[in-house]
Parts: structure tokens; sequence; C-alpha cells
């Protein structure tokens, strides 16, 4: 582009320190291979290590008490080689079960059955498109943040239908369609980890949370419903916050919008509000939604509730927050399919079955991954590297005397700065959890409050990093309005949103856990004692 300019145009404005962080940022992202490369070359890497460590003897003290389960005779915890060929029998005898017994695999899929039908039958786009185009000009901003936060229920739909959607209505309502777009980027993807609802992210990372705790204390379970009351509380927060720098700080920035910066003629941009048949359809879905529910209440509120637990009588450990995933599936599924029958996009069982086919086929991607991420999980539970990780980071921390609630700053800030780089919030976890999940455990903490605070790191820096998988997507439709924004425009677009978010949601976080001492989740606890 400056290749006919003369020396003095060549000069390029000098790059602030930020600038070049996130372009280092960029270029060690573009250094890491595919997330299912990486697991294999982890899982190979794990083999020699554990090799290595196992010849020179590694161990550590073993900090449970005497007695607990798995604790060895001399209470020592020894490093275990797999590079021999004991672990070579070991890995040859459960190469399947390590992936079909991991625990994420067949709850995500379950879930995603259920959304399908919803989302095939058209019924989450109507709603989505409903609520965002139903708002009053004064409430706009807030909808979309808002629709964009409970849009993560349904996977990708945020990314696909309400980031265009929002730059079409903002542009229509004369505002600047790139805050529309920022807007919903936000909520989408910095809220990533908030929802009023239960959505397939949640069983996805209690699963890897709880055979991580599990390195410590074998019979720790850890349900999706494990942050569920701190995620809900912080979709208000993150859409106050969200509609805070939209109207404050970006568009302000932005300034007034002039349609000849377009890539293309913005006379179609059509908004394509909802249709009579598809209201009724959606009220008839309401209908449904409210009949699921009441039957889920009857089991579960009475005293007497045939889903509450068999022998104390309470909601915590009951089989219904152990088979939250299950009805998932049945309150999507039922009002999904209720509209799809009214507006006529499901009329028999064989378009059910369609819909759930689709969305099984388009988690090809997701199941190779969770192959090569259930293989490491299990190498890394067995050469015992998680546990002996722990206790000397553990240590370390006491050392510095860094074990107060100020840890968890620390926590989420490392984090956002890990998601820069490895964006897949399931293979970020896969990774970190099996080290800091023990850690963070032997230091005092319990694991579903230590995932509430990784799903606030992995969350913020989702909107400024190109490893997001729907960045170039955005920023695709991001030059529909202005042809010639870049790469480090959208980012510096995004910034203030992961800055607010971070400060804002870990302030958040600490005053709900540490001051006013409110549990994450139904029936979660906020401290873990060894022994």
């Amino acid at each position: 582009m400056h290749s006919s300019a003369s020396p003095q145009t060549q000069q390029q404005p000098k790059k602030t320190l930020f600038t070049r962080f996130l372009d280092t940022v960029e270029w060690l992202g573009n250094l890491l291979p595919h997330p299912i490369t990486l697991f294999a070359l982890f899982c190979v890497a794990i083999l020699v290590l554990s090799g290595i460590a196992g010849y020179f003897g590694v161990s550590v003290v073993d900090p449970r008490p005497e007695g607990a389960a798995g604790r060895a005779a001399d209470g020592m915890i020894h490093v275990v080689s797999l590079f021999n060929a004991e672990g070579l029998q070991r890995i040859v005898a459960n190469l399947v079960t390590n992936f079909t017994g991991f625990a994420p695999l067949g709850t995500v899929l379950v879930a995603m059955l259920g959304v399908a039908i919803a989302e095939h039958s058209g019924m989450l786009s109507s709603a989505m498109r409903g609520l965002v185009m139903g708002a009053s000009k004064r409430m706009v901003t807030f909808v979309v943040i808002f629709a964009g936060i409970i849009s993560n229920t349904a996977s990708e739909l945020g990314y696909v239908v309400l980031v265009p959607l929002a730059a079409m209505l903002f542009h229509s309502l004369g505002r600047h369609p790139l805050a529309g777009l920022a807007a919903a980027f936000a909520g989408v993807s910095g809220g990533y980890s908030a929802n009023l609802l239960l959505g397939t992210v949640d069983p996805l990372l209690s699963g890897i949370t709880q055979t991580a705790a599990q390195m410590i204390d074998p019979n720790y379970s850890v349900g999706p419903e494990a942050n569920w009351y701190f995620m809900f509380a912080s979709t208000f927060a993150i859409t106050i916050m969200g509609a805070f720098v939209t109207e404050k700080i970006v568009e302000p920035k932005l300034g007034k919008y002039n349609p000849e910066e377009a890539s293309e003629d913005l006379g179609s941009d059509k908004l394509g509000k909802i249709t009579a048949l598809e209201k009724k359809g959606l009220k008839m879905a309401g209908l449904a939604a409210l009949v699921v529910a009441g039957m889920l209440a009857l089991t579960i509120v009475p005293e007497n509730g045939i889903l509450r637990h068999p022998e104390t009588g309470m909601v915590a450990g009951s089989p219904f927050l152990k088979g939250i995933v299950a009805f998932i599936f049945v309150f999507f599924a039922v009002p999904g399919f209720v509209y799809g029958k009214v507006v006529g996009t499901m009329k028999n069982d064989r378009d059910v079955i369609d819909a759930m086919s689709k969305s099984m086929s388009s988690m090809g991607m997701y199941i190779v991954l969770v192959f090569f991420a259930a293989q490491f999980v299990a190498f890394f539970s067995w050469t015992n590297f998680g546990q002996v990780f722990a206790v000397g980071g553990a240590d370390f921390l006491q050392s510095i005397g860094l074990t107060g609630p100020a840890l968890f700053f620390a926590f989420i800030l490392m984090c956002g700065f890990i998601n820069l780089m490895l964006g897949s919030a399931s293979a970020q976890w896969a990774v970190t959890a099996p080290i800091f999940v023990p850690m963070l455990m032997l230091v005092g903490y319990a694991p579903e409050t230590i995932q509430a605070a990784y799903r606030i790191g992995d969350s913020v820096t989702n909107i400024i990093t190109p490893m997001m998988s729907y960045f170039g997507m955005i920023l695709a439709v991001a030059t529909r309005y202005k042809k010639n924004l870049g790469l480090g425009t959208l980012i510096s677009t995004m910034l203030p949103y992961s800055l607010v978010f971070i400060v804002g949601w870990s302030l958040m976080f600490y005053v709900w856990v540490f001051v006013f001492g409110v549990p994450v989740g139904p029936g979660a606890a906020t401290y873990y004692s060894v022994g």
C-alpha cells in the first residue's frame, strides 16, 4: 500500500508498548498448531517427560493425611513413567475407555441434541430477532448485549445471527453500525461464560474440573450447575458494563458513520422482522416451556419431590442436579419442536431426527479434539504430574504468601493471557485444569470457585484475540461497513470492553465470593480442606 509513497509517508506511526504486545501475541498464536495437533504433541511430550522424571525419581511429599484414598505407604507422590513396557500396555488397554469415559463428551452431545431441535426449527433465531428488534431505541444497546450473552446457550448462533443483525439494527437507527457489531460481539464472546440458563459449556467445563479435582479427592463431584448462581448474576453485570462501554467509549470514538466507507450498497440492509406466524410459534413455544418448567418443578420443589436426594431430601447432590443435562435437552427440545410444528419447519419425527443428525455432524471436529484431549488428561493423571506440580505450586504460593483471595486476580489474568493464544475454552481448560485445580485445592479453595474464576479469564480476552475461531467472521462483517478496516482497528475497538470486563468482573467475583460469601452455584463450596 505504501510502495509508491515518499520516504516521509512511508514512515509508520510509532507503535505503543501495548500494540507491540498485541503483535507479539498474534505472532505467537500463529505459531501454535491446530488444537488437535497440540494435544497429540502434548501426549507425546507427557510420555517422554514421564520417562525422564521417573528415571530421576522425581517426587513430592503427599499433603493428604494418612489413610486417605490413593495415598502411598511412604507418604510420597512419585512421577510414574509411561515410557516403558508397562506404560505402553496401559495406554493400549485404555485408549478407547479414555475417550468414551471422558466426562464432558456425553454430556455435551446430549445437551446439543436438544439445542439442535430449537435451533433448526428456527425458534432460537426468531426469539433473538424478536428480542433485539423489539427493543426501544433507549434500551437497544442493553438488549443487544443481553441477547448476545444468552445466545451462548445455542453455541455459534450469536456469532452467525446476532452480530450481523446488531450492525444492521444500529445502522437503521442512524447509529454507527460498528458500535452495534461491537456491542453484540462483546455480549456473545466477551460474556461467553455468563448466562441465565445452563448451556453446553457448563457440562463441558465441569467434567474437566471434576477429573482434575479427583487427583486430590477421588470422590469429588462437580456438576454442570456448579457456577450457575454467579453466571446468572454475571449476565446482568456484563450487560451493564457492555452498554456503558458502547455508549460512553466506543460509539463516541467511532463518531458519526459515513455510508461512503461501506464496501457495498447498504440499501439492502434488511432486518428481517419476525412474521405473525413466527410470533405465534414463539408464543406456543413459550407456553410449552412453561409446562416443561412446571413439570420439572413438581419433581424438585415439594419436600417429597421424586428427584430430591433420596436420603437427605435436599436439592444438593440430588438426582435432579446430577441429571441436569437431561433437563437441558428437554427444555430446548420440547419448545423447539412446538415452534417448528406451528411455523411448519418441523412436521414429523423425521424432521426432528434430521435436526439432531445435522447437529451431531457439525460436532465432528469437537469429537476428534476430545479423543486427543481425553488421552492427554488420562496420561497426565497416570503420571502424577498434576499432583506433583500442584504440591510444588502450592508450596511456592505459600512461601511467597500468595494464598489469600488476591491469588484469584493473578489466576484470572493468567487465564486471560493464555486465552489470547489458545482460544478454545475446552482446550485451554483441559490443559490448565489438571495443574491449577489441584494446586488451588491444596491452598484451600474448592474446584467450583476455581472454575468460576477460570471462566472469567477465558471470556474477557476472546474479543481481542485473532485466535478466537469466529474472529475472522466478525472482521468480514465489519469490513462490510468500513472497507479498509483491519485487524488492529477491530482489536482496538474491542479492547475497552476487554479491560472493563476483566476489572469489573474480577471485582464482582471477589465481592461475591469473599466479601458476601455467596456460593457460586447450588451446593457449591467456596473452600476446600485436604483430608
